[in-house]
């Protein structure tokens, strides 16, 4: 059984994250709303499958980590339950995420060459971080916001770059010499 819970983040540019978990004790997906108030796609079409048990022990876990990152505190990751799904390089990766200090940013390269290192290898591609991150399903918890693109390129964000822009600020990102792409957020 997949259970749910809303969460109503402190910003308009924010709004709903949808918080799913597995079972009663692993979170595994934490969502922005995507339009008019609706979640992904998906999400929406299994409404049958997804229970909602607002009480269930990492949804309550989940909605306080949320509340003292949003009030200015820096909740450490491994207070909640993650169900890190996907191949081995995918959990590698948004390991390394989750290693990404508070406040500050890293580049897909930076991450490759971590990868590369741990993995053994002479080098790794930025481009297949760029999308092990992309796949990252537990937004905000999984810091995959705190990723940029070479030079400052404010790169995709599955939330959006404004979002990502809103967090990198509420963590204290200077993001003034950051290169949006299309002029978006600024």
């Amino acid at each position: 059984m997949i259970y749910k819970a809303v969460y109503a983040t402190p910003s308009p540019t924010l709004g709903k994250m949808l918080i799913v978990s597995d079972d009663k004790i692993n979170i595994c997906g934490l969502y922005f709303s995507w339009k008019r108030g609706k979640f992904l796609p998906w999400i929406n079409e299994c409404e049958d499958i997804i229970s909602s048990n607002e009480k269930a022990p990492c949804l309550e876990a989940a909605k306080e980590w949320l509340d003292a990152y949003f009030s200015g505190e820096n909740p450490p990751i491994p207070s909640i339950s993650l169900a890190i799904k996907g191949s081995k390089f995918q959990s590698l990766i948004l390991r390394l995420l989750c290693e990404i200090p508070y406040g500050q940013t890293v580049t897909y390269g930076e991450i490759a060459k971590e990868a590369a290192r741990l993995l053994s290898k002479e080098r790794m591609s930025a481009q297949a971080v760029g999308n092990a991150v992309g796949g990252n399903p537990i937004s905000i918890i999984i810091p995959c916001h705190r990723v940029m693109g070479k030079d400052g390129k404010l790169t995709g964000y599955g939330g959006g770059i404004e979002r990502k822009v809103w967090l990198l600020r509420h963590e204290g990102v200077d993001t003034s010499n950051f290169i949006y792409p299309n002029k978006q957020a600024k």
